[in-house]
């Protein structure tokens, strides 16, 4: 059997590598479902590292939460859904907290949210009710406007590009931060293209559904065809 400290240990230190790649989000799945047994202890660090952690990062566990969430159901161990279930408003919170400082992660809570409805995971009431709160936390003025004003009417440079600055009480992302979400946004849309033009393992669905949508051919279609033949020889000076 292994050992739940170095279990716990591990998982965190997935939680705390994870990225925007799927195969991180999976890797961590995969480990946590390995490790079923100590379900509980691996819920709660997705709690604490929500907590500990970066809004870049947030961001990252909260659609890490979606695959496990969905793993979890197609292996039929009910548990992580069920306290996933319990604590969402919780998980919310952290990743988009009501005092501005993830407003960048709105969008982010929405997606995954969003997600896990269609997989049945959370209920629309649930869902509605979330995104009742996220409007309000979706109002933040834009970066610049949250930049101090001197005296003389001058907005004031940050003093260090490599460290978080806090502005009116809230966390300001440094610059390697917003570099960072910057690429891992610009990584998700890619995928997002990729899924949406992807074509199923079937093949033939796609032809069917054409084929099912387009009518009979009737005496209509024969006179339109030959009229059209007809033109084109004319078109080309053919004698008939």
């Amino acid at each position: 059997m292994a050992d739940p400290f170095e279990v716990r240990m591990r998982f965190t230190s997935q939680l705390q590598h994870l990225n925007a790649s799927v195969n991180s989000s999976q890797k961590a799945a995969h480990y946590a479902l390995k490790y079923r047994d100590m379900d509980e202890d691996l819920h709660s660090c997705i709690l604490e590292q929500l907590e500990r952690n970066s809004m870049n990062n947030r961001a990252n566990i909260m659609y890490f939460i979606e695959h496990l969430c969905d793993m979890a159901q197609r292996e039929n161990h009910p548990n992580f859904v069920r306290m996933m279930q319990k604590d969402i408003l919780m998980v919310v919170d952290a990743v988009a907290p009501s005092d501005g400082s993830g407003a960048a992660n709105v969008k982010v809570v929405r997606r995954v949210l969003a997600g896990l409805q269609q997989k049945n995971i959370l209920q629309s009431e649930t869902v509605t009710e979330i995104e009742g709160c996220l409007k309000e936390r979706d109002t933040v003025a834009e970066q610049e406007a949250l930049t101090p004003i001197d005296a003389n009417g001058q907005r004031e440079h940050q003093q260090s590009q490599t460290t978080a600055v806090k502005v009116n009480g809230m966390t300001r992302p440094d610059k390697r931060q917003i570099e960072q979400r910057i690429e891992e946004d610009r990584e998700r849309h890619k995928r997002l293209r990729e899924s949406i033009w992807a074509v199923g393992d079937e093949g033939d669905e796609e032809f069917d559904r054409l084929w099912d949508e387009v009518s009979d051919i009737g005496e209509d279609d024969y006179i339109a065809a030959e009229e059209d033949a007809m033109e084109r020889r004319q078109a080309l000076g053919v004698e008939f």
